[in-house]
């Protein structure tokens, strides 16, 4: 069964500056039931970066020391309500199905200093600290919703080259690189 975010239309808004908050309502309503399984709960994705439209979907990545770690974590995320979704395509990152009575957020399980994660990690921080750069993506993400208003996979490999850029300034290796747009393109 497909994520249910992925069946609606690709809506990009203005920033909204509730979206910390929200991510910290879900953090607290997350993290007492994962803290002995999780290393960290971090807000990514454009909901993360002020002032950057997005998709108002929140993003969370638990990170999680092993991948052995999972199996407990989905035991305790199943007991929230969240359905394991598998990965979705993307290496040593698991993606949960929210439960309905939640805000609308992805939650992802990433293995501490995998691809996955440092892809998210990179690209937050990197947009937050270049405010500049953070506006040419909203203005490219508005542009590619306006476009692609029910094609996800264009949608996301419409912005693959922009974020590759912002990892190749990261210091993000070519072999790297290949996998996130390989990612992208699945």
């Amino acid at each position: 069964m497909p994520d249910p975010t992925d069946l609606v239309s690709i809506q990009v808004v203005d920033y909204d500056p509730n979206w910390p908050q929200i991510f910290q309502q879900l953090r607290d309503h997350i993290w007492p039931s994962v803290c002995d399984i999780a290393v960290a709960i971090d807000h990514v994705g454009s909901t993360s970066v002020p002032g950057l439209a997005a998709k108002p979907i929140i993003d969370i990545d638990l990170v999680i020391a092993t991948a052995a770690d999972l199996h407990a974590l989905k035991l305790s995320l199943g007991s929230l309500g969240y359905e394991h979704r598998g990965n979705r395509g993307i290496d040593d990152r698991e993606a949960f199905q929210s439960p309905e009575n939640l805000p609308c957020h992805h939650l992802y399980a990433c293995v501490q200093n995998s691809v996955a994660l440092q892809n998210h990690i990179a690209v937050r921080d990197y947009l937050r600290t270049h405010p500049s750069e953070a506006a040419v993506y909203s203005k490219l993400k508005k542009q590619l919703a306006q476009q692609f208003p029910t094609e996800r996979e264009r949608y996301v490999e419409g912005k693959t080259d922009f974020i590759l850029s912002i990892l190749e300034q990261c210091g993000f290796s070519t072999a790297m690189a290949k996998s996130i747009r390989r990612a992208n393109q699945t």
